[in-house]
């Protein structure tokens, strides 16, 4: 039975499980959920497809899996996945696990808590987040990107290394979000700008085919609809 991966292009580990998936030729059937009509809020959904109500997530047969980074383990395992996306070598894997787990709390929270405030509260409420409580949101969100040019990107072209890996992909996918909210993450950022591109060179077409509709917004400059 072919694996069920469930996304909604607009999730940026939706985005990065897309384009790890198909960069390792991983055999699956595309489920889109479009959250922006709260598909994902049935009870329906709730109980024959994902009990956290949340994308990405996948079906393997009768086994169901939530959570990107843990579906990224499992599928290395199943599909004997290229080692250089997620290392077999002990401190290899473990250096990019650094990243996955250190993610959480930076590059994902900070990037996604602007780009809610900015454009998809006001968008869903017609509420504007205050301008103080805004530069918060904006201080977090540059101190994450100072700390990715300065600390991940400091020795190495890759945030683990010399080569790509799959830390990379989840870490341009976040970073891509606010430019829906008309931030440019890259602006005035030589060293996270030539990291980005050698990301999107390394998984193109791919890389590309998972933005389109991400695309299409940012070049509204924030003034962006659903």
């Amino acid at each position: 039975m072919t694996l069920k991966l469930y996304l909604d292009f607009l999730s940026q580990p939706s985005r990065a499980l897309y384009i790890f998936f198909k960069i390792n030729k991983v055999p699956f059937e595309l489920s889109q959920v479009a959250l922006r009509k709260g598909e994902h809020l049935s009870e329906e959904f709730k109980t024959n497809l994902n009990r956290f109500q949340k994308v990405p997530f996948i079906h393997d047969g009768d086994f169901r899996l939530t959570e990107s980074v843990a579906i990224i383990r499992y599928v290395s395992k199943v599909h004997n996945i290229d080692n250089n996306w997620y290392p077999k070598e002990t401190k290899a894997q473990a250096r990019v696990d650094e990243y996955l787990e250190w993610q959480h709390n930076n590059t994902r929270a900070f990037c996604a808590l602007y780009f809610q405030r900015k454009w998809l509260f006001p968008l869903l409420t017609g509420r504007q987040t205050s301008p103080e409580t805004m530069q918060k949101y904006e201080d977090n969100m540059l101190a994450c990107l100072d700390q990715i040019e300065n600390i991940w990107l400091a020795d190495t072209p890759y945030l683990c290394g010399d080569r790509i890996s799959v830390a990379d992909i989840f870490a341009a996918c976040e970073i891509e979000q606010p430019r829906v909210a008309g931030f440019d993450p890259i602006k005035g950022r030589p060293v996270l700008s030539a990291w980005m591109n050698r990301v999107r060179s390394e998984a193109s077409p791919f890389y590309e085919e998972a933005h389109a509709v991400l695309n299409k917004l940012a070049e509204k400059g924030g003034k962006a609809k659903l």
